[in-house]
């Protein structure tokens, strides 16, 4: 695996080619069904035009249904399943996730219609990025380093006007294969976001996401979209593919204490998503429970283990 610097700022992945799936490695399905699919998924992209309209008039509630009914049939266009296992909670929280794909923002929205943090190139994509923007998506540009404070204070002010937050703390994607340890982004979760829920005392909720295919009941990588692979070769993979299934599984909140260590809060989420052990970071990070208030337009709760048909 070809090691790659650290950096700070544009966090890197040591993924490369031999990360995705060989030829004939994950089953697929005809040509037509493929074909089918891409179209299918064009024309929930044209449908976010009206969407991209609709939101900045609608009331919170019928907002965040409107964005997860979309990022939900978008899925089900490019014939993606999706399991839900866990419960999220009714108040506003920071949700932070690992990051494998560009189809992580349609499960996360699809389970929890939150604001999203993205980089700033995602606001030049068409139609998509209109839809970021009009969704409330907090912006990272991390050309500019010292924009990062502002952009934190944006995301604890999201929190404190009773919105959920979701986060990709990794900072870039990787292709969380079995065994993949070496391809992990240098530095792990970084803690500057997780500022922002000590500073309203907002949870901090785990996502796990992991993709398998049902056909083979095996992990695989054919979602990722990692190294020099292009967006186009990347949804050729997964609108290809025979039973894909995504998982997101929600795991306990974490509840930092007002002078909890941001390092150690994100060491602390980062182990509950990859299932790791922090050797006692979840104690020093100062964690403590909060009382449950339940706010003006709670999200959504979902029943543990629920599964979300999603296949197209």
């Amino acid at each position: 695996m070809t090691a790659v610097p650290r950096d700070l700022w544009r966090p890197a992945s040591g993924c490369d080619d031999d990360c995705l799936p060989t030829a004939g490695e994950v089953p697929t399905v005809p040509v037509a069904r493929r074909v089918l699919r891409l179209v299918t998924a064009l024309g929930m992209l044209l449908t976010g035009i009206p969407v991209v309209l609709l939101l900045p008039v609608l009331p919170t509630r019928e907002r965040q249904a409107l964005v997860s009914g979309w990022a939900r049939a978008t899925a089900r266009a490019f014939g993606v399943r999706l399991v839900v296992r866990g419960r999220l909670p009714r108040r506003r929280a920071l949700l932070v996730a690992n990051h494998v794909s560009w189809l992580d923002i349609l499960a996360v929205l699809a389970v929890a219609p939150t604001r999203m943090v993205a980089k700033r190139e995602i606001r030049s994509w068409p139609v998509v990025g209109l839809l970021a923007a009009a969704a409330g998506t907090v912006f990272v540009d991390r050309a500019r380093p010292l924009t990062l404070p502002r952009t934190v204070a944006r995301v604890a002010d999201t929190l404190r006007a009773g919105r959920s937050v979701a986060v990709f703390p990794e900072g870039t994607t990787w292709c969380a294969g079995n065994g993949a340890t070496d391809c992990r982004p240098g530095g792990g979760f970084r803690p500057a976001m997780f500022q922002a829920a000590i500073d309203t005392g907002s949870p901090v909720v785990p996502l796990r996401l992991t993709y398998c295919c049902a056909t083979t009941g095996s992990t695989t990588t054919a979602a990722a979209f990692i190294g020099a692979d292009t967006l186009l070769r990347s949804v050729a993979r997964v609108v290809a593919a025979r039973e894909l299934v995504v998982s997101v599984t929600i795991a306990a909140a974490l509840h930092p204490a007002r002078d909890a260590d941001r390092r150690l809060l994100a060491r602390a989420a980062e182990s509950a998503v990859h299932l790791v052990p922090t050797a006692g970071a979840v104690a020093r990070a100062r964690l403590r429970p909060v009382p449950a208030v339940t706010p003006a337009v709670p999200a959504p709760a979902l029943p543990a283990d629920r599964e979300l048909g999603l296949a197209a």
